[in-house]
C-alpha cells in the first residue's frame, strides 16, 4: 500500500445519521461480525478497524445498545444503496389517499350544483375522499336547514361511487360532509 491508500479511509464522504462508520466508532471493546456474517468476537474497535481496512471495507455499528455494541464489517455505500432503494419501493407501492374539497353555499344554482357535483364524483373515482362544505355567511345562519337538505342532495347524486363517511355537521359558519369511495383503485 502506499502513503495515499494508508490515509485514504472508505465512505468518508458518506454522512450516517443511522450508523456510526469506521472512526465515529470509539467504544473499547465491540462484538464484531463479519462480511459473510461470520462471528469473529470480542476485540478492541481499533483491531476491528484494522480488520475492515485489510478487507477494503468499512467497519459499521449495527446494534449500539447491546454489550458490548455489535459492530459488522461491510460494504456502507452499497448497504445506503440498498436501503434507499428498497425505501424508494415501498413509497412507490403505497397508494396516498387526499382528501379533496367541494365547498358551496346555501344560494347555489342548479348549473353550478351539477358542476360540483361532477368534480366530486371525479374525486371519488379516483379514489380520494371528498370533504363537501357550505359555508353560511351572515343571515344565512338562520336557514341552516337549507345547507343540510343541500349536502344530502350532494351526497343522493354520488350515491353510486362513494358513501357517506360523515353525515353533515354545523361547525360555526360551515356546515361538512365527508363522502369515501365506494371501491377503491
Amino acid at each position: 500500500m502506499s502513503k495515499i491508500d494508508k490515509n485514504f479511509r472508505r465512505c468518508s464522504g458518506i454522512s450516517s445519521t443511522a450508523h456510526q462508520i469506521n472512526e465515529e466508532i470509539r467504544d473499547k471493546e465491540i462484538r464484531l461480525i463479519g462480511d459473510d456474517g461470520s462471528q469473529l468476537g470480542i476485540m478492541s474497535a481499533q483491531e476491528a478497524l484494522d480488520i475492515a481496512e485489510e478487507k477494503n471495507l468499512d467497519l459499521v455499528k449495527i446494534s449500539p445498545n447491546s454489550t458490548p455494541p455489535v459492530c459488522k464489517i461491510m460494504d456502507y455505500g452499497k448497504f445506503r444503496f440498498e436501503q434507499a432503494k428498497r425505501e424508494k419501493e415501498t413509497k412507490k407501492n403505497q397508494k396516498v389517499i387526499e382528501v379533496k374539497e367541494v365547498r358551496m353555499s346555501p344560494g347555489i344554482g342548479t348549473n353550478d350544483f351539477n358542476v360540483k357535483l361532477k368534480s366530486a364524483i371525479k374525486f371519488l373515482e379516483d379514489g380520494d375522499r371528498v370533504k363537501v362544505t357550505v359555508r353560511f355567511r351572515g343571515r344565512e345562519m338562520t336557514h341552516t336547514e337549507i345547507g343540510e337538505e343541500l349536502l344530502n342532495n350532494f351526497a343522493e347524486g354520488c350515491s353510486e361511487v362513494g358513501t357517506v363517511n360523515k353525515t353533515p355537521k354545523l361547525d360555526g359558519r360551515h356546515m361538512a360532509m365527508f363522502l369515501f369511495p365506494k371501491n377503491a383503485k
